[in-house]
């Protein structure tokens, strides 16, 4: 894996409100930093779901390794770096750190520990992969592509500013759905199928399910799921455009799925907020 960052769908309400839904891939080590922006809507793949076998395989063959080896001094940021031959040592000491990660991972492994304990001890060395939606861009922008900000947020940072500025918003009218991840032979579709299918992958992170294979009635299954069980962050990528330019929860001028389910479900929470 490596920095990237694509855009799933773009659209453009009436009202000229764009709402963009991105696919990032970076380090799992500053993924702290990425969630601090709370106007953004986020899923991610998640170390509890993937077996082990799996990571140990993707650690051995492709772990992350750090963009820049900065001189230690006070303060969050670096300002100067290690010369070459103490870089070389700064990284073959990192994989030593991998590999004792790797070894303790099978041993805990062998000791039928579940993943979602034994998956946290490979987490630093993970690449992550985060779908995010958002009306608001600029201030991550301005504040993770500067220059003090960490190499590795600002890398990620950089390529989401140039998938964004590169993507046209496509218009989208009032009753219609911004719908990430439906295919272009899926739009024929039942419009509340389709919105089960987009929140079901965004949860995901992907249009296959874990097997690999798109198969909508286990992407319903969970949706359904998801639903009873009250996890909700899915259905915040899926969103239909506001009749104003007001912030509906973190999104300004569209209206998550989320708040329809909320309000479906639990109809006197709804009418406070």
């Amino acid at each position: 894996m490596a920095y990237t960052a694509r855009v799933l769908l773009d659209s453009v309400s009436p009202a000229g409100v764009r709402l963009t839904t991105l696919e990032v891939t970076f380090p799992r080590f500053v993924l702290s930093e990425f969630n601090t922006h709370r106007v953004f809507s986020r899923n991610s793949a998640s170390s509890r779901a993937i077996p082990t076998t799996k990571l140990i395989e993707r650690l051995e063959n492709d772990p992350v390794i750090p963009l820049e080896w900065g001189r230690n001094k006070p303060g969050m940021s670096a300002s100067e770096v290690l010369t070459a031959e103490e870089e070389a040592e700064a990284k073959r000491i990192w994989l030593s750190a991998r590999d004792a990660a790797v070894a303790h991972a099978k041993k805990l492994l062998e000791l039928k520990v579940h993943k979602q304990e034994l998956n946290r001890v490979l987490e630093p060395f993970l690449w992550h992969t985060v779908i995010v939606t958002s009306t608001e861009w600029e201030n991550f922008f301005t504040l993770r592509c500067a220059p003090n900000a960490q190499p590795e947020i600002r890398a990620a940072a950089v390529k989401m500013r140039e998938a964004y500025g590169a993507s046209k918003p496509a218009p989208i009218a009032y009753d219609a759905w911004h719908l990430p991840l439906v295919q272009d032979d899926e739009r024929s579709l039942d419009i509340e199928v389709q919105k089960k299918i987009s929140a079901a992958r965004c949860a995901r992170v992907s249009y296959l399910t874990h097997e690999g294979t798109r198969e909508i009635g286990k992407d319903i299954e969970l949706h359904d799921r998801l639903k009873i069980d009250r996890h909700l962050s899915p259905f915040e990528h899926v969103a239909t455009p506001a009749h104003d330019v007001a912030f509906h929860a973190n999104f300004r001028g569209w209206v998550q799925m989320r708040a329809e389910v909320e309000a479906a479900t639990w109809p006197s929470v709804a009418a406070r907020l």
